[in-house]
């Protein structure tokens, strides 16, 4: 089988990997790919986000399975596009991607179908979204509407804040269009989860959890990043937690998609917050998370895309989706001055990290001499495996001290949050 894979981040490089597993798969193309992948697969340059690009390739150069993985393609339907191409695809449609390409979308389905999420008010029109904030209870999470490479949401612990937010995103255009509207939501106390979820649009499987780590700096400081580093599994999501999450959010969501006619099949992603009063949902993504990706796939021991082609068949009941009882580490290696401006280019060196860990490839390329260099913001995911999350992060942490860049940042307490929880419960 000859497989198509849309992106080229991090994600796209652990599904990559993962795939390689099955072996009736004869060849992978990634569609852009990046210097990294280009050892795991064929990379042709053409944007995810370039859906007549990806179209005529596919005519030229059939596949007989595609993934699609970023959201942008997704909620631009380059899954309805392959479709009426007769290529079956792994991902949902623009009409189900909805539920993460428009904030208001997926809130207002919610509060509609009783699925447990935060008090929320949205704006279209800035004078009021700052009228609102004069008034609501502090702190509040400003959101923007539409997709924002992970940086659209603001937490706000002051009036100003708030309004600084709603300014930025409604008047200042820090997000583009994705920010012409608004949600303003009430902030929510607990523990964060994520949960992806592989659903056929009947059945839902969750992948083990994971735990990301959104914040730029140490001690969760500093501005909100498309994410530093992932832990799996998450010792807040319990056995007791999970079964609630089923109940009360998972099953229920499908089911409320189902009933607005926008069916969701491919891999459904929970942003969940365990409040005092019971799980509730931050958010939903319409595909894989990034980095949780990359330590959710490491553990998994059933085989990838047959999980995938069962999604796609509507058959998932029958497939196997089972992970290993270990624990995984994925610590992100970033440029220096990420998320704001930074410098490309940057020669890497590489060390014995590769002899140590399962590299991932966020942000890579070649520079003319054919050397590793910085090509993002995100540049590189060094991730673990192990018995245990104590040894999973020592591992990670020895392979990262391994690379080296000018500029390079990442941060020191990938997983020491949730060690701390495993203590408290062990004492």
């Amino acid at each position: 089988m000859k497989i198509l894979v849309v992106g080229g981040g991090g994600r796209e490089h652990a599904i990559i990997k993962a795939l390689k597993h099955n072996p009736d798969v004869t060849g992978i193309v990634a569609l852009p790919g990046n210097a990294g992948i280009a050892a795991d697969a064929e990379c042709v340059p053409i944007k995810a986000t370039d859906i007549d690009g990806i179209v005529d390739y596919v005519k030229n150069h059939p596949v007989d399975f595609a993934v699609v993985a970023p959201d942008d393609p997704l909620a631009l339907g380059c899954v309805d596009r392959l479709h009426e191409l007769g290529v079956k695809c792994f991902g949902p449609d623009a009409k189900a991607a909805r539920i993460e390409a428009s904030k208001v979308f997926a809130k207002d389905l919610m509060e509609k179908y009783g699925i447990p999420t935060a008090v929320y008010e949205a704006f279209d029109n800035a004078d009021k979204a700052l009228d609102y904030v004069r008034t609501c209870p502090i702190p509040v999470v400003v959101k923007a509407d539409g997709l924002a490479l992970g940086k659209g949401v603001t937490i706000c612990f002051t009036r100003e804040e708030a309004a600084a937010a709603v300014k930025a995103a409604m008047l200042d255009g820090a997000f583009g269009a994705s920010g012409s509207r608004v949600v303003i939501e009430e902030y929510l106390e607990g523990p964060e989860v994520s949960v992806l979820a592989f659903t056929d649009g009947h059945v839902v499987k969750p992948m083990v959890s994971s735990m990301d780590h959104k914040r730029v700096g140490d001690g969760d400081v500093g501005p909100n990043t498309g994410g530093m580093g992932t832990i799996a599994p998450n010792p807040c999501y319990t056995a007791e937690v999970a079964g609630r999450c089923m109940k009360e959010i998972f099953l229920p969501t499908i089911a409320a998609m189902n009933a607005e006619g926008c069916p969701f099949k491919g891999c459904l992603y929970f942003g969940l917050m365990i409040t005092k009063d019971g799980p509730k949902v931050i958010e939903y993504n319409c595909r894989f998370g990034d980095p949780e990706t990359q330590v959710v796939l490491p553990l998994l021991k059933s085989d990838l895309l047959t999980i995938m082609m069962a999604v796609e068949d509507e058959i998932l009941a029958d497939a196997p989706v089972e992970f290993s009882d270990g624990a995984a580490c994925c610590v992100m290696l970033a440029s220096g001055g990420y998320p704001g401006k930074y410098e490309k280019g940057k020669t890497i060196d590489m060390g014995n990290a590769e002899a140590m860990a399962e590299i991932f490839h966020s942000g890579t390329g070649r520079n003319g001499e054919g050397q590793l260099v910085t090509a993002g913001g995100r540049v590189l995911g060094v991730c673990c495996t192990a018995g245990d999350l104590k040894t999973a992060i020592e591992m990670a942490y020895r392979a990262a001290d391994q690379v080296k860049w000018d500029g390079m940042i990442y941060r020191k307490d990938i997983g020491k949050r949730a060690l701390g929880i495993l203590e408290k419960e062990h004492d």
